[in-house]
C-alpha cells in the first residue's frame, strides 16, 4: 500500500471534516513524523483539550505563551509488529509507566509486555503538562485510550482488507499478526473526538503481570538513574555555594583550584564551579576555592517563624492569590453559637529528603548559532526546565533537548531545572559532557521546602451540636483544599500570602497536608465539645456521599465504634478531598508514660479515585503516601536559625525508617460510573490529623502543630 492509500484509509482532511488550519498542521506533522518513525502505523492527537495553566510553554511554545496546537505523536505500531506509546510524563517512583502500559494494552489489545514508553524526551516526547498535580491519570490516560483505540480501529480495517485473522484466541493481537498487518505500509491517523474507548466494566489488562521494570535490577542497582549516567568523555562538576540564604560574597580566589592538573574552574557571572575528571578531584579543587561571604543578619530562625509569617505579609503572585470564599455572614453565625471555638494551629518548613539527590549531565556540542545542548536530568517537567535552559543560556528552544530518566523520586521538589541550569552553565564553560550530582546536604539546604505555615480557625456551633459559623485563614501554606465540605451555613475562608525566609515550593498534596490538619483537627476539638463521637459528628454535617463513604470505609474496616484501645492507646479519624479524589484515614497510636514516645499502631486508609485503572499502582500510592505522611505527622522539620539550615544530613533531619512502619491496610473503593482521577497526593492528607486525634484520645493533649512529637508527647 502506497502512502496515498494509506492516507485513503487512514487520515482525509475532508473525510474527518478537519479544518484548514488543522488540516496544514496535519500535513506537517505527516512529514515530521513519517521521516523518523518509518513504515508502520502512527497516530497522532491534538493538544488543545489540555489546559494552559499546567505549564507555561510546550512543544514549540515559549515562556508566556499558551500551549501548543500542533498535533503531537503519541502511539506508533512498528512494521515489526513493536507497539510504542510517547508522552511527556516522566517516572520517578510512581509507577505511572505500567498505568499507561496498561491502558494500550487494554484498548488495542496486544499483552502489556509487548509494549514500550517512551517518556519525557523533549524531541520524541508529546508536551502534556508536565508530571504533577496528579494530572497523568486524568488528561493523559484518557488521551492514551483514544489514541490506542483509533488504532485498533485502523488495524481491523486493515485486516479486513487483507484476510488476515484479527485477534489471537485470548482476544489480544499479537507481534506477528500485527507485523504482517503494519509491514510495508505508512499508515498515519488522527484521533478524532468521536472515537469509542473500552466502557470501565471491560479493562482487564490490569490483571496481568508485567515486567515493564524489572525488579531485580531495581533492588540491586542495575537499573539506572540520571546519577548513574555516563557518556564519552565525561568530566565531573561542583558548585560553590553560599554558606547560609541570602548571604553576599565579598571575596573570590579561584587560583589554586585552576592550578590543579585536569581542572577548569567556570565563572559566569555570579556562577562559580569547576570542572575536573573526577568527582574526587572536582570536590578537592571546589575545597581550594577562598570565598568570603557576608550573611544578612536578622533573619528568623526556627522558633519564631510562624510570628515573622504572620508579621510579613507577602505581595500578590502574578497569577494573583486566590479569592476569599465567603458565605452568610461570620458575625451572625457566631452570634447563634452556644458554643465558639478559636484555635491556631501551625505546620513547619519540611524538605523533600528524595533518596536521588538532584542530578545531570549535560553535553555541549557545536559552536556559535550550531551548538547545541542535550541534558539528561531527573525533572517532573521536561518542557519546562527546556524552556529555563533556553533563558538562562541565551540559546533557542529548538536546539536544547531535555531526556528524563527515572528518577529517585521527587514529591513535586524536582519542578524546576536548578541542577540542569548549573550543568549546562558548566559545561558550557568547560566544553564536551559534565554530570553534576547534588551531595546530601545540598539537597537539604539549597534546595526548596514545603512551605510553613500558620492556619486560625474560629467556629461556632449551637445548642444541637450544629456547626453555625466556620472561619478558615491560612497564612503561607497555600490555599489547596481550603474550603470545607462540611454543612456550615456561615463561612469565610481566605488565604494570605507572607514572605517566607527560606525557599519554599511544591510538595506532595501542596496545602491540602495543612489545610486538612487543621480542619480535621479542630472538627475532633468541636466533637468532644458537643459529647459527641468523632465519626459520627462528621457524618452528621456531611453532605457529599463520596467523603461519607471513604470515612465509612474506614471506620468499618478498623472496627472504629466496636474495638476499644489498650490502656495508652488511642483512636483517630480524619477526612478529607483533594484534586477529585477522597480519602479518609483510622489511626491507632500507643504513647509511652515514661518518655511520652508515640508509636502508631495501626492505620487503615479508605481512597476512592473514581474508575480505578490499575488497583495495585494505586494501593502501593495510598500506603506510599500514607508512610510519607507520618513522617511529616510526627517529626520532620527543617530546623535553621539565620538564613543557616541546622539538619542537613539524614542523622539529624528524621524520616520514617522500618521500625516505624505500623500495620498498613487499604481499602478502595472503585468507582467504574466516575472519571479517573490522580492516586498519588490526596492520600497523605488524612493521616496527621488521625494520629493526633488518636493521640488526644489516648492522653487528653491537643497537639495543634506539625510536627507533631518529634520529642514525644509532654
Amino acid at each position: 500500500m502506497n502512502e496515498e492509500t494509506a492516507d485513503e484509509l487512514s487520515l482525509e482532511p475532508e473525510r474527518y471534516e478537519l479544518q484548514s488550519e488543522l488540516a496544514e498542521r496535519w500535513r506537517q506533522a505527516k512529514q515530521e513524523f513519517f521521516d523518523v518513525g518509518g513504515d508502520g502505523i502512527i497516530v497522532v492527537y491534538g493538544l488543545e483539550e489540555v489546559s494552559a495553566r499546567t505549564e507555561s510553554e510546550g512543544r514549540r511554545g515559549g515562556p508566556g505563551r499558551s500551549l501548543p496546537q500542533e498535533i503531537g505523536v503519541w502511539l506508533q505500531v512498528r512494521d515489526d509488529g513493536q507497539v510504542i506509546g510517547y508522552t511527556g510524563k516522566v517516572e520517578f517512583g510512581q509507577n505511572i509507566r505500567t498505568s499507561l502500559i496498561h491502558i494500550i494494552a487494554d484498548e488495542l489489545p496486544v499483552p502489556p509486555d509487548s509494549i514500550q514508553l517512551v517518556m519525557g524526551d523533549t524531541d520524541l516526547s508529546p508536551f502534556d503538562g508536565g508530571t504533577t498535580g496528579s494530572r497523568s491519570t486524568p488528561v493523559v490516560a484518557p488521551q492514551m485510550r483514544r489514541v490506542a483505540a483509533a488504532a485498533r480501529e485502523l488495524l481491523r480495517d486493515l485486516a479486513v482488507r487483507q484476510g488476515l485473522s484479527v485477534l489471537a484466541t485470548d482476544g489480544t493481537w499479537t507481534a506477528s499478526v500485527l507485523a504482517n498487518l503494519t509491514r510495508g505500509q505508512r499508515l498515519f491517523k488522527c484521533v478524532g473526538e468521536d472515537v469509542v474507548t473500552k466502557p470501565p466494566a471491560e479493562w482487564r489488562s490490569a490483571e496481568q503481570p508485567t515486567n515493564t521494570l524489572s525488579r531485580r535490577a531495581l533492588v540491586t542497582g542495575q537499573h539506572h538513574y540520571t546519577s548513574d549516567l555516563k557518556r564519552p568523555g565525561m568530566r565531573y562538576g561542583k558548585v560553590l555555594r553560599a554558606p547560609s540564604r541570602n548571604a553576599r560574597r565579598t571575596a573570590l580566589d579561584t587560583s589554586a583550584a585552576a592550578a590543579m592538573p585536569g581542572v577548569t574552574v567556570v565563572h559566569d557571572e555570579d556562577f562559580i564551579g569547576v570542572v575536573a575528571t573526577d568527582d574526587l578531584t572536582a570536590a578537592r579543587a571546589l575545597a581550594a576555592i577562598q570565598a568570603n561571604w557576608e550573611p544578612l543578619d536578622g533573619q528568623p530562625s526556627t522558633n519564631e517563624i510562624f510570628d515573622y509569617l504572620l508579621q510579613h505579609p507577602g505581595e500578590i503572585p502574578v497569577n494573583g492569590t486566590p479569592v476569599p470564599y465567603t458565605e452568610g455572614v461570620i458575625a451572625e453565625g457566631l452570634a447563634a453559637a452556644e458554643q465558639v471555638l478559636e484555635s491556631r494551629y501551625t505546620v513547619a518548613y519540611i524538605a523533600h529528603a528524595p533518596l536521588e539527590p538532584r542530578a545531570a549531565v549535560a553535553e555541549i556540542t557545536g559552536k556559535d548559532e550550531s551548538q547545541t545542548l542535550t541534558v539528561w536530568t531527573g525533572t517532573q517537567r521536561p518542557f519546562g526546565v527546556r524552556a529555563e535552559l533556553a533563558l538562562a543560556l541565551g540559546m533557542t528552544e529548538d536546539r536544547i533537548r531535555v531526556i528524563v530518566p527515572d528518577t529517585g523520586s521527587g514529591y513535586g521538589g524536582k519542578h524546576i531545572g536548578d541542577a540542569a541550569i548549573e550543568t549546562a552553565r558548566l559545561a558550557r564553560g568547560a566544553g564536551g559532557a559534565v554530570k553534576l550530582v547534588w551531595t546530601r546536604e545540598e539537597e537539604f539546604t539549597h534546595a526548596y521546602f514545603r512551605p510553613a505555615g500558620v492556619i486560625d480557625i474560629h467556629s461556632g456551633i449551637d445548642a444541637n451540636g450544629t456547626l453555625t459559623a466556620w472561619e478558615h485563614h491560612n497564612y503561607n501554606s497555600g490555599s489547596s483544599a481550603i474550603r470545607t465540605l462540611y454543612r456550615v451555613p456561615h463561612q469565610h475562608i481566605e488565604f494570605h500570602s507572607a514572605q517566607s525566609p527560606l525557599r519554599q515550593g511544591s510538595y506532595r498534596a501542596l496545602a491540602a497536608t495543612a489545610n486538612h490538619f487543621a480542619r480535621e483537627t479542630h472538627m475532633d476539638e468541636l466533637a468532644h465539645i458537643a459529647q459527641s463521637d468523632p465519626l459520627a459528628f462528621r457524618l452528621q454535617r456531611l453532605d457529599d456521599t463520596r467523603l461519607r463513604d471513604v470515612l465509612e470505609a474506614a471506620a468499618e474496616r478498623f472496627g472504629w465504634g466496636t474495638a476499644t484501645p489498650s490502656p495508652g492507646h488511642g483512636f483517630g479519624i480524619a477526612g478529607g478531598h483533594e484534586k477529585g479524589s477522597y480519602v479518609a484515614t483510622c489511626a491507632e497510636v500507643a504513647v509511652d508514660p515514661e518518655n511520652g514516645k508515640v508509636t502508631v499502631v495501626r492505620a487503615v486508609t479508605a481512597f476512592e479515585c473514581g474508575a480505578i485503572h490499575h488497583a495495585d499502582n494505586v494501593r502501593n500510592q495510598v500506603d506510599g503516601a500514607v508512610l510519607m505522611g507520618l513522617g511529616g505527622a510526627l517529626f520532620e522539620q527543617v530546623e535553621f536559625e539565620n538564613g543557616q539550615i541546622q539538619n542537613p544530613c539524614f542523622s539529624q533531619y528524621r524520616v520514617p525508617r522500618f521500625s516505624d512502619v505500623p500495620i498498613l491496610e487499604t481499602v478502595l473503593l472503585d468507582r467504574k460510573h466516575l472519571p479517573s482521577v490522580g492516586a498519588g497526593e490526596t492520600p497523605i492528607v488524612a493521616i496527621a490529623p488521625a494520629i493526633g486525634n488518636a493521640i488526644f484520645a489516648a492522653t487528653g493533649v491537643r497537639l495543634r502543630s506539625l510536627p507533631l512529637a518529634p520529642h514525644g508527647v509532654r
